[in-house]
């Protein structure tokens, strides 16, 4: 997809992108993202927090204003703004996990969402799971139909939140009448950020207790659970769904087969001896060749920063050797029994040629590959800019294997 902003930041145009599409389920306006990306010096991440952080306060004032006003509508409606914006804001400042930014940002997203939830009535409540020592946090959407209905539990990926999902597919699910459970696992932001857990390979572990209390919750038909991941998220689905049974169908978006490909780009050799010399006790050469990508990729700057901090790693070849883990190889794709939707984005950024790997190796019964391009405005990784358009095709496809129940009616209104 061209670059209408950033022409010369591959990254900081795909984050604006990313907001842009959000604009399809509430969650940003166009005027607001061009003018705050027209302040931006392209490559610079202060400059980055610093406009987008003081648009997310504007918005969260006008928010707050609005409510005092009792214009509930109004304030609401700029709450979700307000949280996309603080999201973007402190999007590329993980390279010092220390910097106090991170979790202030992060905190006001979060409380503007909860605002949000707050002024929404009954259509979305705050949830949270069990784990271990630690809690997983998230949202349920009941489904404004009567009787039992299928639930969508969906997860972010590399760097996004549960707040998030709130624009890539659980609005979208829930208008269809679908309940939907989004949650944070160990690794994204409602884990990481004030309880340090890192992301961990084995993610139908993670799983389990979510559909645990998704069994518990009222109106869920506990025979049709469906699992949604997006970007990362799009290879963590796949390994819960090949390991856990209660997973009716899985989507993956979009499709990843195996996540170290990312890393595997900047380096030089076959998996196998990247594999050897990124777990040696010493390998000047990759680690050579990581600091030169560093230098010279802002793509690559960012993977290793990120990774980081969110899958651990002293070095970037540490986190390096931690990527290794995270894929469905091995004949773990191979295990998945249940319908399976890969999506691919012709212009992805991140993972191109994965979705079409992942469904070379599954041997599901009923499986698709949902190809959507450039020229339908969703090429993208993750098809933001057409999420509109992506979840539609998404919600069909799953519909065909999942569907509400044909003889409920709507709610009467609280």
């Amino acid at each position: 997809m061209r670059h209408l902003l950033f022409a010369q930041d591959e990254n900081f145009w795909f984050e604006t992108l990313r907001s842009l599409g959000h604009i399809a389920y509430g969650g940003a306006d166009f005027g607001e993202v061009e003018a705050t990306a027209e302040r931006i010096s392209p490559g610079d991440y202060d400059s980055w927090f610093d406009e987008w952080f003081a648009t997310a306060e504007r918005i969260s004032a006008l928010a707050d204003e609005a409510r005092s006003q009792s214009h509930v509508n109004t304030a609401r409606d700029s709450y979700l703004r307000a949280s996309n914006y603080y999201r973007t804001a402190e999007f590329f400042l993980h390279g010092n996990p220390e910097d106090p930014r991170i979790l202030a940002s992060y905190d006001k997203a979060v409380g503007a969402f909860e605002k949000f939830v707050e002024l929404s009535g009954s259509s979305v409540e705050r949830v949270a799971v069990p784990f271990g020592n630690a809690t997983l946090y998230g949202y349920f959407y009941p489904s404004p139909l009567e009787g039992e209905q299928p639930v969508v539990v969906m997860h972010n990926g590399f760097d996004g939140t549960a707040e998030e999902m709130h624009f890539f597919g659980a609005s979208a699910a829930q208008e269809r009448g679908y309940n939907v459970l989004t949650f944070d696992g160990p690794g994204q932001p409602g884990a990481r950020q004030h309880q340090g857990l890192l992301f961990r390979p084995d993610w139908e572990n993670v799983i389990r207790p979510v559909i645990d209390h998704v069994c518990r919750l009222p109106n869920v038909d506990t025979e049709a659970i469906a699992l949604l991941g997006v970007s990362l998220g799009g290879e963590l689905c796949l390994r819960a769904a090949a390991f856990e049974p209660r997973i009716k169908a899985v989507m993956a978006v979009d499709g990843v087969y195996d996540f170290s490909q990312l890393v595997m780009r900047f380096l030089k050799g076959d998996r196998e001896r990247v594999r050897a010399a990124l777990r040696a006790p010493q390998a000047p050469e990759i680690d050579q060749e990581l600091s030169e990508a560093f230098e010279s990729s802002p793509t690559a700057r960012w993977v290793i920063t990120h990774g980081m901090y969110v899958m651990g790693g002293d070095t970037p070849r540490e986190y390096a050797a931690r990527t290794m883990d995270f894929n469905v190889r091995d004949g773990i794709a191979e295990r998945i029994d249940c319908p399976v939707l890969i999506c691919e984005a012709e212009d992805d950024l991140f993972f191109k040629g994965q979705p079409q790997e992942v469904f070379d190796h599954l041997t599901a019964n009923d499986k698709t590959l949902l190809r959507l391009t450039d020229a339908e405005g969703a090429g993208a990784h993750c098809h933001v800019g057409g999420q509109r358009y992506a979840f539609g095709k998404i919600y069909d496809w799953l519909s065909d294997r999942m569907p509400v129940s044909d003889t409920s009616r709507p709610a009467a209104s609280v």
